[in-house]
């Protein structure tokens, strides 16, 4: 009798070329928040090419939502790292935000030249409720994935209640939910078992390329390694400021590299919790731009793929420009500026912390303490999807101005890609012409 398992087939290691090009694709294509962006990676590396499986896809995910900073980016850069190590890492972080940051660059410019972007505005006007739809989507897929048993469906319900109707901080909710596993564990040692059986687990692993029994050279842990790297790291953060002390504003620039380096250090629970923290003191406290400019620069954040931290970039780039009496060049160091100092610590994060992750796959109270934070991000993100949707359907938080338009096109959007597979990308280009279409008829035509 045959081995089923030696009936499936062998997934070979993807080239280098292969995954630069989905790298490359991926940051043109990133719309949707951390929710559609991680929704496209697992569609891709899990789904189709099964370049990873999806317990080592969620173990990567589990560690980079502890993380401060954009998890999807660095989700990106874990995987990029686990098939092609270091450079592998470091050219799938890179060009995850590199196309947004010069999209960014592009709109910003616009903006402080010509005032209101009405093509912008027109062209993405479809899109938005579209990539509602995406987030819902990856919100079910991730959800089927991480919520095993009943109590990780209660710990994503308590997730998503404290921080919707309790504003808990996001740090709190996965300590909260640290404790609750570890204390259900000792009381009831049955709390975590699975709908599903381990031998089904081990047979969906076997026809994955990367998998949890996979042993991938070049990823084991190393103390003389782990030094360099943040040698290297700090080196990195303190080559600008030699630039600094010969140019003017010098006091501007290392002020700009300080705030944006502690900011990227407590973006926890994604950009919606920091962003908070950023208006306030760049707004008040600095005037860099005013709360207007800062509206208008979540609007471009959330237009453009890339995380959404990358609106960050948007506010480097006003505080650059206004500084220098309204210079495009020195708005535009701003923003690249803004961007390295935001988006440093991440690579740091992941290529020194990624080796010491990678030995508690096997552990087992590791793995169940992981499951629970998986399950406490389903709720966050569902928080993320309502608020939103909210912003979508009804901007100025009101039941008698819904957009019927948007509303109407979730649920379009949302049958097209779930009913009849319709792909993300595809639908992302209909959207926007269908935005488009919108403005004409409602402004020439009616």
């Amino acid at each position: 009798m045959r081995n089923s398992l030696s009936e499936t087939p062998t997934i070979n290691k993807p080239s280098f070329k292969e995954a630069f090009l989905f790298w490359l694709k991926l940051g043109f294509i990133s719309f949707g928040g951390p929710a559609g962006q991680i929704g496209i990676m697992h569609e891709f590396l899990v789904d189709q090419k099964k370049w990873i499986s999806d317990k080592k896809f969620l173990h990567a995910l589990n560690y980079c939502m502890l993380l401060p900073g954009p998890e999807a980016q660095q989700l990106a850069t874990y995987i990029g790292w686990l098939l092609h190590g270091t450079i592998g890492g470091l050219v799938a972080g890179i060009f995850f935000v590199l196309p947004s940051v010069f999209i960014l660059l592009g709109l910003s410019i616009a903006y402080v030249l010509f005032g209101k972007i009405a093509w912008v505005v027109a062209l993405f006007y479809g899109l938005k409720p579209a990539v509602v739809a995406i987030v819902i989507l990856a919100l079910i897929k991730i959800g089927k994935k991480s919520l095993l048993s009943l109590f990780h469906y209660v710990i994503a319900a308590l997730s998503f209640i404290g921080i919707f109707f309790f504003d808990i901080p996001f740090p709190y909710l996965i300590i909260g939910a640290v404790l609750l596993g570890w204390l259900g564990k000792k009381i009831l040692p049955n709390l975590f078992n699975q709908k599903q059986g381990g031998a089904q687990k081990q047979s969906d692993e076997s026809g994955y390329y990367l998998h949890s029994g996979s042993n991938i050279p070049g990823t084991g842990f190393s103390t003389k390694r782990l030094v360099l790297q943040v040698a290297m790291a700090l080196l990195l953060w303190v080559a600008p400021f030699a630039f600094f002390y010969t140019s003017t504003g010098q006091v501007f620039w290392q002020q700009l590299a300080l705030f944006f380096t502690k900011a990227a250090l407590v973006t926890f629970g994604g950009a919606y919790a920091v962003l908070p923290y950023v208006a306030q003191v760049t707004v008040e406290k600095f005037n860099w731009l005013s709360n207007l400019q800062m509206i208008d620069g979540l609007a471009l954040g959330e237009t453009t793929p890339g995380p959404l931290i990358m609106v960050l970039a948007f506010v480097g780039f006003m505080a650059g420009y206004h500084h220098f009496q309204n210079s495009v060049l020195m708005g535009s160091l701003g923003l690249f500026l803004t961007t390295y100092y935001t988006f440093l610590p991440c690579f740091l994060f992941i290529l020194a912390g990624a080796p010491i992750i990678e030995k508690t796959q096997d552990n087992p109270q590791v793995k169940a303490l992981l499951s629970i934070v998986t399950a406490a991000v389903v709720g966050v993100i569902l928080n993320l999807t309502i608020y939103f949707a909210l912003a979508v359907v009804a901007p100025q938080k009101s039941i008698s101005n819904i957009d019927y338009f948007s509303l109407a096109w979730i649920v379009v959007s949302f049958v097209a890609m779930y009913r009849f597979k319709i792909g993300m990308i595809t639908w992302i280009g209909v959207s926007a012409l269908a935005g488009f279409m919108h403005y004409l008829f409602t402004n020439y035509i009616f």
